[in-house]
């Protein structure tokens, strides 16, 4: 464990070193993610082939070529404040979409729910509409972790879509518990199918939560 909290940290020093004196912006935030997370992907793969950390390292770094280009394009746009505001402009009004809809989504199957409850609709017909809360909390997961803040920049979508997933399926542990529950007459049934997917999406929740290294604060 100590030695890959080092590893971290040297590639942390090197991609913040790599990166110094050029403007902040949300692509310059990606990009850095980005990089760090290859970089230290290939480090372990290099690693497990029994090279030693330092040598490693060099060879993840050099296996990602000059960065010049890249320093240079991000320059450009830490320059240039109406790219930056362009770009967070789009993004917001897209994310500002995602959380509309997920929210009317999720509204939609409630509603839908409680209104086949009072027709009198058999339990595992009620609970079907509420496959659109797990839909739409889903959608609205994604877009609120991947809408840049004054304060704060947006995820980036790798790592957004696996929160995401992992939202999706502990929503989906609770819709299958209900509808297999009503369906069955059975509550160990429902018990029993809501262990398995919410421990699962609980899981990779926990992953996610104790492998986040980096900051989104500006």
């Amino acid at each position: 464990m100590k030695r890959q909290i080092d590893l971290d940290k040297k590639i942390k020093a090197f991609i913040d070193r790599e990166f110094s004196g050029i403007g902040t912006s949300q692509q310059l935030y990606e990009l850095k993610e980005e990089l760090t997370v290859n970089l230290k992907e290939r480090a372990r793969d290099l690693e497990k082939e029994g090279k030693s950390e330092g040598t490693a390292l060099q060879e993840a770094i050099q296996s990602i070529g000059d960065l010049s280009g890249l320093k240079e394009d991000m320059r450009q746009i830490g320059e240039d404040q109406s790219k930056r505001d362009v770009y967070t402009s789009m993004v917001s009004r897209i994310s500002t979409a995602g959380l509309i809809v997920g929210i009317l989504v999720m509204v939609f199957g409630g509603l839908t729910t409680t209104m086949l409850y009072f027709m009198g609709l058999p339990g595992e017909a009620v609970t079907g509409p509420a496959i659109f809360i797990v839909g739409g909390g889903m959608l609205f997961t994604y877009s609120l972790l991947t809408r840049e803040t004054a304060t704060r920049y947006a995820m980036i979508k790798g790592r957004a879509l696996l929160y995401t997933l992992a939202i999706g399926i502990i929503l989906f542990s609770i819709f299958i518990a209900c509808t297999s529950g009503l369906a069955t007459g059975e509550t160990f049934i429902a018990i029993s199918s809501f262990i398995i997917f919410f421990l699962v999406g609980l899981g990779l929740w926990l992953g996610l939560i104790f492998t986040t290294k980096t900051s989104r604060k500006k």
